[in-house]
C-alpha cells in the first residue's frame, strides 16, 4: 500500500464505505487520516506526533509531524528548541507547535493491516452511533423490517439495512413463529447503548402497539378527533382499547370497528386474531369501569376513591362473564382503569348487606342497651356506629320513625357514654403498655391507635420517627384477583397513607431529626413516601 497512489483512490474508497454504512464520508476520512498516521508512526517512531491529512475535493495526501517549541530539548523525536523553531518561525513562542512536512512512502504489510484495522474500528464506531442517534427519536413508532435469523426464540429483525432489532421471545404474540425473510412489524420501545453497539428493542406485546396500529387504521385517530386513553392487553387472545372523540358528531368506537368491521378486521389480522372490545372512554369513573367491563351487565358500583378500590354488583348469571375466562374480563378491565374491581352477584351482595345489618343491629343493642327493634331502626337509619350516633346532630336521631326528641337525647347519651367508658377502657390499656402520653398530642392519633402502637412496640415519639409508612397502613402488590394485601397495624382505623405519611413526619419534626421547613415547604413534604 503506497502513500503516493492515485490521489483520487483515497476519495473513492472513503465514498464507497460511507454509502455502503451509510454514515457521513468525512467521518470515514477522518478514519482514513488516524489510520495512515498510526502506520507512518510505526516508521518514524511511535513517540513521534505524525499527523496525516487528506484533501477533501482532490483526495491528495500530506502526511507532517508537529514539534513542541522548548527552551531545552530533551526529546529530538517530538521537540524543538526555541533557536531552531524561530529560523523556520520568527514568531515562535515556547509552547507552540511546529509542523514539518514528512515524505511519502510504502506501508509494510503489518503497518498496512494495522491502518485497515483502525478504519474499521472508526467506521464501526460511527456506524453504531448513527444507528442509535437514528432509532433514539423514534422510541413509540411501528417498524417495519425483515426476520434476518431467529435465535433460541429471539428474532433478529433487519432494519432496511439501516441496522438490528430484536424482538425477544417474551414480547412476541404467543404461538406466532417467524422464519428469515419473513416481513414483521414492532413496535419500538427501547433504544440503549451499549459496548456492543446500540441495541433497539421490539415489541409486539406491547399495549401500545395496537394503538398504534389502531392509529394507522383509522384516520381520526391519526387525526387527532379520537384519541386512545387505554390499552390493555392480553397478548394473542384479548385486548380493550378506550377511546374518545373530541367531536361529538363522531362516534369514536363506530369510526375504530370500520364499515362492516373492516379497520378492526385489520388489527385483529395484525395481532394473530386477538379479539379486541372497544371500549367508550368516560371521565366519569364509574361509568368508564362499567364500559371496561363489558360485555358483562353491571347493576351497582361502589367506590372507595382513597383505596382506588370498586366494588361492581353484577346479576347472578353474568358473574362467569364480568370475570371472564380465568379471571381475563375483569383483570383487563383493571388494567384499563387503573382500579382494583371487586365483583359480586346481587344474591352476594344482598346476603353482604343483610348480614351488615344484623352486625350493626346488635352492635347498638349491646352498646346501648337498646331492644333489637330500635337497634334495626338505627341501622336500618343508616348509621355505622355508635361514634355517628354520638355525633350527629340531635334533630337527626330524634326524626326516626317512632322516636320523639326524649328518645333521641337518651340514645345520643348512651352513646356518648358507651365512647367515654370504651376511652377509658383504652387509656388504660395504654398506660399499662407504657405508650408515652406526648404521641396523643399528634394530630390524628386517637387513644385506641395509641393501644395498637404500644402493642407494636411503638411507645415514644423516637419510636414513631422511626417507623415506614408501610408499618402504619399496608400497601397493595399486583392489580386485579393476583393482589396480594400487605397489612399495616393501623389498618382498622382506616387511615390513608397520606395521613400516616404526616402523622410520621411530625414524629420526625419533634424528635428533631429534621428541621421544621417552611408551611409550603412543609406541606410538600408531608405528601412525600417517608
Amino acid at each position: 500500500m503506497a502513500v503516493s497512489a492515485n490521489r483520487l483512490e483515497l476519495l473513492q474508497i472513503a465514498d464507497a464505505v460511507a454509502r455502503e454504512k451509510v454514515i457521513d464520508r468525512s467521518i470515514v476520512v477522518a478514519a482514513m487520516e488516524e489510520a495512515i498516521a498510526k502506520a507512518a508512526r510505526s516508521r518514524y517512531g511511535a513517540e513521534t506526533d505524525v499527523h496525516a491529512e487528506i484533501h477533501a475535493r482532490t483526495g491528495e495526501l500530506r502526511l507532517s509531524r508537529h514539534l513542541l517549541v522548548v527552551d531545552q530539548v530533551e526529546n529530538d523525536a517530538i521537540e524543538i528548541s526555541l533557536a531552531e523553531a524561530r529560523r523556520r518561525n520568527p514568531a515562535a513562542q515556547v509552547g507552540d507547535a511546529i509542523s514539518e512536512t514528512l515524505p511519502p512512502f510504502d506501508f509494510g504489510r503489518i503497518a498496512a493491516q494495522s491502518a485497515k484495522q483502525v478504519i474499521v474500528q472508526k467506521v464501526r464506531e460511527a456506524e453504531r452511533e448513527r444507528q442509535y442517534d437514528e432509532y433514539k427519536d423514534r422510541i413509540g413508532e411501528i417498524i417495519n423490517g425483515l426476520v434476518k435469523r431467529v435465535e433460541y426464540g429471539n428474532v433478529i429483525v433487519d432494519l432496511s439495512g439501516r441496522g438490528e432489532g430484536i424482538v425477544r421471545r417474551d414480547e412476541l404474540i404467543p404461538r406466532e413463529t417467524f422464519r428469515p425473510g419473513d416481513r414483521i412489524r414492532s413496535y419500538l420501545f427501547d433504544v440503549r447503548s451499549e459496548v456492543r453497539g446500540p441495541q433497539i428493542f421490539l415489541s409486539r406485546t406491547h399495549p401500545q402497539f395496537m394503538a398504534k396500529l389502531f392509529a394507522s387504521e383509522v384516520p381520526e385517530i391519526y387525526d387527532g378527533i379520537v384519541e386512545v386513553r387505554a390499552v390493555a392487553r392480553d397478548p394473542g387472545s384479548r385486548a380493550k382499547i378506550a377511546v374518545i372523540s373530541n367531536d361529538s358528531s363522531i362516534d369514536p368506537v363506530g369510526a375504530c370497528v370500520g364499515m362492516r368491521g373492516s379497520r378492526v378486521q385489520a388489527v385483529v389480522g395484525e395481532l394473530q386474531g386477538e379479539k379486541i372490545d372497544i371500549i367508550p372512554w368516560s371521565y366519569d369513573r364509574a361509568t368508564f369501569i362499567v364500559n371496561a367491563l363489558q360485555p358483562a351487565e353491571v347493576v351497582k358500583v361502589v367506590l372507595d376513591e382513597e383505596a382506588e378500590r370498586i366494588e361492581v354488583v353484577v346479576p347472578d348469571d353474568q358473574l362467569s362473564l364480568a370475570i371472564g375466562r380465568r379471571g381475563q374480563n375483569v383483570r383487563l378491565a383493571s388494567q384499563l382503569t387503573g382500579w382494583d374491581i371487586d365483583i359480586l352477584t346481587e344474591a352476594e351482595e344482598s346476603e353482604r348487606r343483610q348480614k351488615e345489618f344484623v352486625e350493626r343491629t346488635e352492635l347498638f343493642m349491646a352498646a346501648l342497651d337498646v331492644d333489637e327493634v330500635v337497634g334495626q331502626l338505627l341501622a336500618s337509619e343508616g348509621f355505622r356506629n355508635v361514634e355517628e350516633i354520638a355525633g350527629s346532630d340531635p334533630s337527626e336521631v330524634a326524626g326516626i320513625q317512632g322516636f320523639d326528641e326524649e328518645t333521641g337525647a337518651e340514645i345520643q347519651r348512651r352513646a356518648q357514654e358507651h365512647l367515654d367508658r370504651i376511652e377509658a377502657e383504652h387509656d388504660a390499656r395504654r398506660k399499662e403498655l407504657g405508650v408515652a402520653d406526648e404521641l396523643r398530642e399528634i394530630d390524628g392519633i386517637t387513644t385506641p391507635m395509641l393501644v395498637a402502637f404500644g402493642e407494636n412496640d411503638v411507645k415514644t415519639i423516637e419510636d414513631l420517627a422511626g417507623c415506614a409508612t408501610d408499618d402504619l397502613v399496608g400497601y397493595t402488590e399486583g392489580r386485579g384477583p393476583e393482589a396480594v394485601r400487605t397489612a399495616g397495624f393501623l389498618d382498622a382505623f382506616g387511615l390513608s397513607r397520606a395521613e400516616a405519611e404526616a402523622m410520621i413526619m411530625t414524629a420526625r419534626l419533634r424528635a428533631g431529626w429534621i428541621e421544621a421547613l417552611p408551611e409550603p415547604e412543609l406541606e410538600a413534604a408531608e405528601g412525600q413516601p417517608s
